[in-house]
């Protein structure tokens, strides 16, 4: 497969990456010098430096052999102006663009419909309000994804020292989580992942990613220590295009919301835009300012600002004053591996989220949904199997899989099943498969040759 990444920005740099390490034919373009230098000298692809919207350099990186145009430039325009060049001179290549402004909202079919015929629009923005919403709601969860139209949960936890479930062999968790079996997918020790067998005990500081029926998951977290409270007042610090569309979802579920912003003329647009929100002018890093708008009862603190050191700062002022659940937006990738070190467990990343998208539409056959584990170590992938497949007609256990993947949920029309070794894949279900980064590549070839994606 051959894909021409426009953009290396943080997301253009590290799809590339992933995809070269799947030895995937990639090309990399961008107008920043120093953006190609990193490329260059970091990744197995070739980086051309100049403008992606360029009909001459496209022929010249090849876009009539890709299969896949990825526009992830920090510029909108620029981003639709690749895909409309890219139709007229290869209309069969699949074109992705990123497009952040909340103005293009409502005109996204009509891209999809008429020129330039974009395939997928990548709102990144979109996703990680999702998720926010989501972190906010599920106790204890500072990841999480869903599947099968939310009916099944994928969610990571942190164990604290206070866990009943630490020390105990995984074959016998029921025994301490209400009769609960809950099924593990990865445990991440020390930044190593771990695919758990039954004989495996969790230790205190592990992150642990489980999986569970929607109606069932409350219950599972309960047995893992995590208590669910009930959602009523939100702080968002930083009211840009993220927090405005946050702001504007809580309000519809009725959610007392304030906002701190330090912009004047962006507050007033805040306060015309939104109905039942509380806007304040101010600065979200102040301390005094937190206490006197009564931090502590807070349920959730999000801070959403343009500045990385602010948002971890204010989420470590809120979590001193006692807020109940902090959320913090990271756009470098590069802060990710001391978050959890200097207590920041709950954190969203517009890029990733990105990512999540892009994986969704350029793996073989039409995916459902691909989510990429927080650091990037696996991807959980959704099909459908076929009656031709090998998966189908036998028990798990008997299944030969790629080493580092796992089939972690099954959908049978209506009904969800976290499955054992003696579940059998009927053709029809849509499957829920775990796998690491280096299983991806034959898991992506088995589901492109013998499943068909729903």
């Amino acid at each position: 497969m051959k894909v021409i990444i426009i953009g290396a920005g943080e997301v253009g740099f590290h799809v590339a990456g992933r995809f070269a390490r799947e030895k995937k034919d990639v090309v990399v373009i961008d107008t920043d010098p120093q953006a190609i230098q990193r490329v260059a000298e970091n990744l197995d692809v070739q980086a051309i430096q100049g403008s992606g919207s360029s009909p001459l350099l496209l022929e010249e990186a090849g876009i009539r052999e890709a299969e896949i145009m990825l526009a992830v430039t920090d510029s909108d325009e620029v981003n639709l102006v690749a895909c409309l060049v890219t139709n007229l001179i290869s209309p069969t290549t699949k074109k992705l663009a990123r497009l952040r402004d909340a103005h293009y909202d409502a005109y996204h079919q009509s891209l999809r419909d008429s020129a330039p015929h974009i395939d997928t629009i990548i709102n990144p923005e979109i996703e990680v309000v999702n998720t926010i919403q989501r972190l906010l709601r599920v106790p204890g969860a500072v990841d999480i994804g869903e599947f099968a139209d939310g009916r099944m949960k994928f969610v990571g936890i942190n164990l604290d020292k206070d866990c009943p479930v630490t020390g105990i062999p995984l074959s016998t968790l029921a025994s301490v989580t209400s009769n609960v079996q809950p099924l593990i997918a990865a445990i991440i020790r020390r930044d190593e992942m771990i695919i758990p067998r039954g004989d495996d005990q969790l230790q205190q500081g592990d992150l642990v990613y489980i999986i569970s029926e929607e109606e069932k998951l409350l219950d599972t977290l309960a047995g893992f220590g995590k208590r669910a409270h009930p959602l009523q007042r939100v702080m968002i610090v930083g009211g840009g295009r993220i927090g405005f569309r946050l702001a504007a979802h809580l309000e519809t579920h009725g959610i007392y919301t304030k906002i701190i912003e330090k912009n004047p003329q962006r507050c007033l647009e805040l306060a015309d835009r939104l109905d039942r929100s509380v806007v304040l002018h101010g600065d979200g890093s102040d301390q005094e300012l937190l206490k006197e708008e009564n931090i502590q009862d807070m349920d959730g603190v999000v801070t959403l600002t343009d500045d990385e050191e602010t948002n971890v700062l204010v989420s470590l002022l809120a979590k001193n004053l006692r807020a109940r659940k902090t959320i913090t937006k990271i756009s470098k990738f590069s802060y990710f591996p001391i978050m959890s070190t200097i207590g920041m467990e709950r954190v969203v990343n517009p890029r990733l989220s990105a990512i999540n998208t892009i994986l969704q539409h350029i793996r073989k056959g039409k995916v459902l949904s691909a989510i990429a584990i927080r650091n990037e170590q696996a991807e959980v992938l959704e099909a459908v199997a076929l009656e031709t497949s090998d998966i189908v007609g036998r028990p798990l256990m008997q299944v030969k899989f790629p080493s580092g993947a796992l089939v972690i949920g099954i959908v049978r029309g209506e009904e969800v099943i976290v499955p054992s070794g003696e579940s059998v894949i009927l053709p029809g279900d849509r499957i829920i498969i775990f796998a690491t980064c280096r299983a991806v590549a034959k898991v992506e070839k088995i589901l492109a040759v013998k499943l068909e994606f729903f």
